[in-house]
């Protein structure tokens, strides 16, 4: 008798619980009825329409599972420093002007080469302070001034090689990450010339290097 007394009381309990489950669901269901909007919902995409203040047109994003949303952005962060990476475009493109048409006959090493002789002497006192102004520096007053071949010789400095193009601006841009001083193959050499020719001012410098057909020197050290 003791043992269905317990029973029951224990299905009363939880009829309770139930009965107050249901209850509790009822009055969520009612809340959030209340603050549901009054709208049909959109389609389940994310359209954001982001406007800067330089006038140019509307950019849309578009992702899924997201409710509809629309706001303009008075202005929008660059990724990157756009002065400053057209720039850097600039000055690898001139260096890889130089190593292209300057050695892209040479192994990659003598290209690498070439490349550290054009960075060393943006750091010399009496040169230009740029990759650009070193690689035509003089071409503006003709040959006899041109410190690289390439810019005075009169030849259109057309890229009919992709591929050594684009070897070539591996290697500047390689180059032009380390300054040319990890792992320099010419250490400071700010000269060189073909092995062909003897230039009297050869007599003059040190000899670094020979790489292919180039022989590469730097000055002597003033005592």
């Amino acid at each position: 008798m003791a043992k269905t007394f317990g029973l029951l009381e224990l299905a009363q309990r939880n009829d309770r619980i139930f009965k107050a489950a249901i209850a509790g669901a009822i009055i969520y269901a009612c809340a959030v009825l209340a603050v549901a909007p009054s709208t049909p919902a959109q389609a389940d995409a994310l359209v954001l329409s982001l406007r800067d203040t330089t006038g140019i047109s509307d950019q849309l994003l578009t992702g899924y599972g997201e409710t509809h949303l629309r706001g303009a952005v008075s202005r929008l962060r660059p990724v990157v420093n756009r002065p400053a990476y057209d720039k850097y475009l600039k000055e690898k493109n001139c260096l890889a002007t130089a190593i292209y048409f300057e050695a892209r006959g040479e192994s990659q090493l003598g290209q690498k080469a070439v490349a550290e002789v054009v960075l060393a002497r943006t750091r010399q006192a009496d040169r230009p302070k740029t990759i650009c102004g070193v690689v035509y520096e003089g071409a503006h007053r003709g040959s006899r001034y041109c410190q690289f071949s390439f810019a005075c010789d009169g030849i259109a400095d057309r890229v009919r090689d992709r591929g050594a193009w684009s070897r070539a601006l591996r290697i500047a841009s390689a180059t032009m990450r380390t300054g040319g001083k990890v792992n320099a193959v010419v250490g400071n050499a700010t000269y060189y010339h073909a092995n062909y020719v003897n230039p009297s001012w050869a007599a003059h410098m040190v000899k670094v290097a020979t790489i292919g057909t180039h022989v590469f020197y730097r000055e002597r050290r003033r005592m």
